[in-house]
């Protein structure tokens, strides 16, 4: 999907790679600031997102926005699908971006005066003011916004240790493991990676028997880094990555758990299931050569 060098934009091949052994590895982000230090004041109405409906890491950003109720954080949404720009925008629609009517996220990569190198992921938080880029780090981005605006805590102090257990396990084993599993290129590692994400999995639906939320009665950021994966999980995962030993809507206490954060205020708007669809069923020399999108399945998220 390209990549970028001293802030001059590349096609071909990025960092991501797939290991000797057939294993797949995630690169690493690279643009870290922080609202609330670094120059980047909490400020109403001074942010903004670059965001792709696909991209289960930009979704976990605009739950945090959706929940906090950061309506001020205007949004730029990307194209469904990749082409060899990376990311690309529409001139004008749902898929334009109004803010530096780029054509492409490279463009706002490269309108950054820090000459990037290194792989153009979203989402990106930008800061209208300095006109720069705050962080590409999805993770950071969810505990500053957290951290820097008012709304419900996502983070409590009491909670922190066990949110941050969570995150791991669901990262390595399930967020990022649904990726290890469909990008795999051999067996071996694909059944490995595809097992650790229903051994998580099944501990989670067991956990959630005693409990409304991954820690405890109240929604935290463990439950928002997980809910993307589940969004996508029976219209994608299951099929497009060859996660298929169980989907989600079979799980006893997993399935209901996530329709309830489906149904909670504004978590509804940030899901896009024919979209996901579009962008996982998208021609792929490996995954899906002919780029025929199934009409199934039909689950009732309500």
């Amino acid at each position: 999907m390209g990549y970028m060098v001293d802030g001059t934009y590349h096609v071909g091949e990025d960092v991501t790679k797939t290991l000797p052994n057939g294993d797949w590895e995630r690169s690493r982000s690279t643009v870290r600031h922080w609202i609330g230090k670094d120059d980047f004041p909490a400020e109403a109405e001074r942010y903004h997102l670059f965001v792709a409906w696909n991209c289960p890491w930009a979704h976990r950003a605009l739950l945090t926005r959706a929940i906090k109720g950061l309506d001020d954080i205007t949004v730029s949404y990307a194209k469904p699908n990749r082409t060899d720009q990376g990311w690309v925008f529409d001139a004008s629609g749902e898929f334009s971006d109004k803010l530096l009517g780029a054509h492409a996220v490279h463009e706002v990569y490269s309108a950054d005066p820090m000459q990037y190198t290194g792989r153009l992921t979203v989402p990106v938080m930008w800061d209208k003011v300095q006109g720069r880029m705050v962080s590409n780090e999805s993770a950071d981005i969810v505990r500053m916004l957290n951290g820097a605006f008012a709304g419900p805590e996502l983070y409590p102090a009491a909670a922190q240790t066990e949110i941050d257990d969570w995150n791991t396990l669901i990262y390595d084993t399930v967020n990022n493991g649904v990726y290890r599993a469909g990008f795999a290129s051999a067996q071996e590692p694909y059944e490995r990676a595809a097992h650790q994400v229903f051994d998580t999995l099944d501990k989670i639906d067991a956990h959630l028997g005693k409990n409304a939320f991954l820690c405890g009665d109240t929604l935290t950021e463990a439950d928002v880094r997980l809910f993307p994966t589940l969004a996508r999980f029976d219209v994608a995962y299951h099929y497009a990555f060859r996660c298929n030993l169980r989907k989600l809507s079979d799980y006893a206490h997993l399935w209901p758990y996530a329709k309830r954060i489906y149904a909670m205020p504004g978590v509804a708007d940030t899901v896009r299931f024919d979209i996901y669809k579009r962008g996982y069923f998208s021609a792929s020399e490996k995954r899906n050569p002919l780029g025929i999108i199934p009409i199934g399945p039909i689950v009732d998220w309500t």
